[in-house]
């Protein structure tokens, strides 16, 4: 059962908070600081999350040299000798470590690795960076993980890749940097944009059109100081519970503002929900700002379906959590990436949420949720994934009576500091049980 967290309904708040730094910005800048042309990178304010020291971990065994200064700091040094000797990666929990790593070692000739991780990570389809590194010319096998590859000598490729994700298009990018002529990749739709922005940012000649992005064989780039930003898809749980709750008002300091991840806020402003912006800033082509999110009385019901789903897949558990409040349809479609995540997102939070008296239909690429339904107190089982188990203590905090979430303790992944945060904004701490 692992860790288990108990939470009960909670009122109205007014807070301001620095939310968790961005988990895939962390990974990217540890791995764009490892294969730099030199020098050692400075990371300031890195998730510490479980995730983000897996990928670390990896690097360090692939040759990368890392002192972690302190909680607000990390520092690494660019890879001058890599390990060839065959090496074996425990990337835990993280597909974004083990899809970029892959990008990275297909063109490290004379590498070897195998890379695999947990349970829940065993079980999510690799073939997706297989098929567009093989025919680059890498040698790797593994549909789902474990994963081996063999650096090659790579040639450049134009895919057209089925899925809008930002790793399938991030490792594909990646390899093309070690790739002879140039790489590109075509999209469904656009996908997050956080390695266009950084690569842009540290020198890096991209030719964008559409949905296609194109990278050069042979680029480099020097090491970098790099601020991570609060990420918004940890900030989405708690503006949704402010927007769950009249007369709440919540301040995030520092958060990451790309376009790609704001989906977010598009849909919290068709609900009725004001969101204010100040203080816009960038790091290292990333903006940043200061959001402010105040509660209505009266929800709208919302349509997530197309271009948006990319730019807020990770939130969809809490929006559905949220639909369960509006006064009226809400329909979420054209996701079917949910159902290949930590969990099958679909299933578990349609599941969970009945089990809480919401109406849900689940279908095969979304759900319709019809509101608004008083929430109960349930037992929820995360099964291995934080943000079912964070979305679920966002339900319990406006249900009647006691909700438990079993393995709660993979929230750890991404958000650290949640039980805190939750305690510090609705003045309910949950109870934690150690199984």
């Amino acid at each position: 059962m692992g860790q288990k967290l108990i939470f009960t309904r909670s009122g109205a708040f007014r807070a301001e908070i620095r939310p968790p730094s961005d988990k895939s910005l962390t990974h990217r800048a540890y791995m764009f600081a490892a294969i730099a042309r030199n020098g050692t990178s400075v990371i300031l304010d890195p998730l510490k999350g479980e995730d983000c020291e897996s990928t670390l971990n990896c690097l360090e065994k692939l040759g990368a040299k890392i002192e972690r200064v302190s909680d607000h700091e990390t520092r690494v040094s660019a890879i001058q000798n890599w390990n060839t000797n065959p090496v074996t990666l425990d990337c835990g929990n993280s597909g974004t470590t083990m899809r970029l790593l892959c990008g990275i070692l297909a063109g490290q000739v004379g590498v070897t690795a195998t890379l695999g991780g947990d349970e829940s990570l065993s079980k999510r389809p690799m073939g997706r960076i297989s098929a567009p590194l093989s025919l680059m010319g890498a040698r790797i096998t593994g549909a789902t993980p474990p994963v081996t590859i063999q650096g090659q000598k790579l040639k450049s490729i134009s895919y057209e890749s089925p899925v809008a994700s930002a790793q399938v298009k991030s490792a594909v990018l990646l390899a093309g940097l070690k790739a002879e002529g140039t790489t590109t990749v075509t999209e469904p739709a656009l996908s997050r944009d956080h390695t266009e922005r950084m690569f842009i940012a540290l020198g890096v000649d991209l030719e964008q059109k559409g949905n296609s992005v194109s990278v050069d064989g042979g680029q480099s780039w020097e090491s970098f100081t790099f601020r991570v930003p609060g990420d918004i898809s940890s900030a989405a749980f708690f503006a949704a519970a402010a927007a769950l709750h009249p007369g709440s008002q919540v301040t995030f300091k520092h958060l990451g503002l790309n376009p790609s991840r704001t989906g977010i806020l598009d849909v919290l402003e068709r609900i009725g929900i004001r969101c204010d912006i100040e203080d816009l800033d960038d790091e290292l082509g990333e903006p940043v700002g200061n959001v402010t999110i105040k509660s209505t009385e009266r929800l709208n019901p919302f349509v997530i379906e197309g271009d948006l789903v990319p730019r807020l897949i990770d939130e969809i558990p809490v929006l559905a959590v949220l639909a369960t409040q509006c006064d009226g349809e809400t329909i979420i479609r054209d996701a079917r990436e949910l159902r290949v995540k930590e969990t099958d997102r679909i299933a578990v939070v349609s599941d969970g949420l009945k089990k809480m008296g919401a109406n849900v239909t689940p279908t095969e690429d979304g759900m319709i949720i019809n509101g608004p339904t008083p929430l109960y107190g349930a037992t929820i089982d995360s099964a291995g994934d934080h943000r079912i188990g964070m979305s679920f203590a966002i339900a319990a905090s406006i249900a009647e009576g006691e909700t438990n979430i079993l393995n709660a303790d993979a929230i750890h992944s991404s958000y650290p500091e949640f039980a805190e945060h939750f305690a510090q904004l609705t003045g309910q701490t949950p109870q934690v049980v150690n199984a």
